[in-house]
């Protein structure tokens, strides 16, 4: 055989060997691309139902039917305190069970009684629930199901107070029992009923609890509590001020300046701005460190 034969021999192995690499390296890129197209595929899938599951659980909560009476709010999940006509409006961010909720409302509550009173301003407050979430438990589903109660018959503010009065520490998760929400409601005149206790008992607000938390989860928001000034984080500073029952007065008249105040019933006016008002003694052991 002669040498150029040989040469054109080689010649056509290699190409052939050449094309059979490229061959593969094709084939190997293709299943590759298929991995990663099944892939993003499959996140792509969990995305969508992940967002399915949300809609779903969203669309459980009928504001036209799961909400307490008097709630404001496109979908009915703040619970107004004060005055509507109020030129100022505090947002409170609040899960029950959360220490340093009660530390703010011991240290606040008497001037922002008093702020309500003169109808300087309009608390809403938006029930939280996440610390059943992270701490385990259900107190605190729990007891924002029962202020939803003592909302639906005008009741609301005090039985909140009277709650952070008695709160448990954040780690005793004592209202996981509802009797002793129900026993609570009794320092409440016009609360404790066989509407309330069943109320309270039959989870009536559930839903609309699950709501709220679901909002504030959305909201950016990611401890308690959360107190802003028309909009503006209060809590614990207002444009680099710490707060305090005097500066807090003072950003409201700030706030205020030059706006009619809202016309509060005068019984309910005597009744906030008295010094006892919903100032029950707090219970022995009440958490005092904060939580985020």
């Amino acid at each position: 055989m002669s040498t150029k034969n040989e040469v054109g021999k080689r010649s056509a192995r290699e190409r052939m060997q050449e094309e059979r690499a490229k061959e593969e390296a094709a084939a190997r890129k293709k299943r590759q691309l298929t991995v990663i197209v099944v892939t993003l595929v499959v996140i792509a899938a969990a995305v969508v139902i992940g967002i399915v599951v949300q809609n779903g659980r969203s669309s459980s909560y009928s504001a036209a039917t799961d909400a307490p009476g008097g709630t404001v709010g496109t979908t009915r999940l703040l619970i107004p305190v004060g005055g509507t006509a109020a030129p100022s409006t505090v947002t409170i961010y609040e899960d029950p069970r959360c220490p340093a909720c009660d530390q703010f409302e011991t240290g606040m509550k008497t001037t922002i009684n008093q702020l309500l009173a003169q109808g300087k301003i309009q608390i809403q407050y938006h029930i939280a629930s996440f610390i059943d979430r992270h701490d385990s438990g259900k107190g605190s589903k729990n007891a924002a199901n029962a202020l939803a109660c003592a909302q639906n018959v005008g009741r609301f503010h005090d039985y909140h107070d009277v709650l952070y009065a008695n709160q448990p520490q954040e780690t005793d998760d004592a209202w996981a029992d509802k009797s002793i929400l129900i026993s609570l409601a009794k320092q409440v005149p016009g609360l404790d009923s066989p509407s309330f206790e069943a109320c309270v008992n039959n989870n009536t607000y559930g839903s609309w609890v699950t709501a709220v938390q679901s909002d504030f989860d959305k909201s950016g928001y990611n401890s308690t509590p959360t107190v802003l000034l028309n909009g503006t984080p209060a809590y614990p500073t207002y444009n680099s001020q710490d707060i305090s029952p005097a500066n807090f007065t003072t950003w409201v008249d700030n706030a205020n300046k030059g706006k009619p105040l809202a016309t509060m019933p005068s019984a309910s006016a005597e009744a906030l701005a008295s010094p006892t008002a919903h100032n029950n003694p707090p219970a022995s052991g009440a958490a005092s460190a904060g939580h985020s």
